[in-house]
């Protein structure tokens, strides 16, 4: 048998880099951070949950390695729960929007996940329908992102704690975009259970904009997982901004990420015009490396 003496690469989910903004922030008295999740294996924040999700369900006896799992995403999950797939030996499905970039879809499938795609107009309730009609019909089982507390519960154990040792629990802001709202809702467990003071900002996209893995959910679709009293305040992000932001987060600081890591980027530095003496931190969700085929960084 092989030696045990070194890690396997599930290992390394987690205990990510928190970094200090040199440039963007201004003469400031705040202190904003960024937590770089595109430091994961899988390069995001989902692999957390997507670790833990299978974890458990394996531990709970769920499901057993050669079965086939399936989950509607809009990305970032998916390549997540490849990668997990790919370590354990599980069949993997994916139903994503057919507008999800191309280097997505090649991520997936280099890890051997099937890939079924709905229309743009289907969306990723159209992809969350048919995930569920699937799983009906016998064709696998739903990990379910949106309802499995797997989900925050990786940050409430991982995300939340490594910030607050990173930050010596001097952390006064914490903002996060929202997709399944996993992220912020562990972090914001995790957070007020340390200090109640520590204000929770969510972001989603504003009317109308399309901002790569966060959402505005319509009322039947918001995900079980989220409770809106863990959220303190939400900042409706205009697509303009965050992209901004995303170009301006690599060229001024040397952090190449997504768009919806530019917004919540933005909105630091929205929140550090109104606060004093504050230290911010914002989760800075991907690589840009995912997005170049879509020519946000050309502009």
């Amino acid at each position: 048998m092989a030696s045990s003496r070194f890690p396997t690469i599930e290992s390394y989910v987690g205990n990510t880099p928190l970094v200090r903004l040199q440039r963007l922030p201004g003469d400031t008295t705040n202190e904003i951070l960024v937590k770089l999740e595109g430091n994961n294996p899988a390069g995001s924040v989902k692999d957390r949950p997507a670790l833990w999700m299978i974890q458990q369900a394996e531990a709970q006896g769920l499901i057993q390695p050669g079965d086939t799992l399936i989950e509607a995403t809009s990305g970032n999950t998916g390549i997540a729960l490849a990668m997990v797939a790919a370590i354990k030996g599980y069949e993997m499905i994916l139903i994503m929007p057919a507008s999800s970039t191309q280097e997505r879809k090649d991520a997936m499938a280099a890890y051997g996940a099937e890939l079924i795609l709905v229309t743009e107009e289907e969306g990723m309730e159209g992809a969350r329908d048919l995930a569920l009609k699937m799983q009906a019909d016998g064709k696998g089982r739903v990990l379910d992102q949106f309802g499995n507390q797997s989900n925050p519960t990786a940050h409430y154990e991982t995300t939340g704690p490594e910030i607050w040792r990173q930050t010596e629990g001097r952390i006064t802001h914490f903002i996060s975009s929202m997709g399944t709202t996993g992220t912020i809702m562990g972090c914001s467990r995790f957070f007020k259970e340390q200090n109640p003071e520590i204000e929770i900002v969510g972001l989603q996209p504003e009317e109308g904009a399309s901002i790569p893995g966060i959402r505005r959910w319509p009322e039947a679709y918001l995900p079980k997982i989220y409770d809106a009293s863990r959220v303190d305040r939400i900042v409706n992000m205009p697509q303009k901004r965050a992209e901004e932001a995303m170009r301006a987060l690599a060229r001024e600081e040397g952090i190449f990420a997504g768009v919806s890591s530019g917004g919540s980027v933005s909105a630091a530095l929205a929140l550090s015009r109104e606060v004093s003496d504050a230290v911010i931190v914002a989760i800075v969700c991907d690589r840009g490396d995912r997005y170049l085929s879509s020519g946000v960084f050309r502009a």
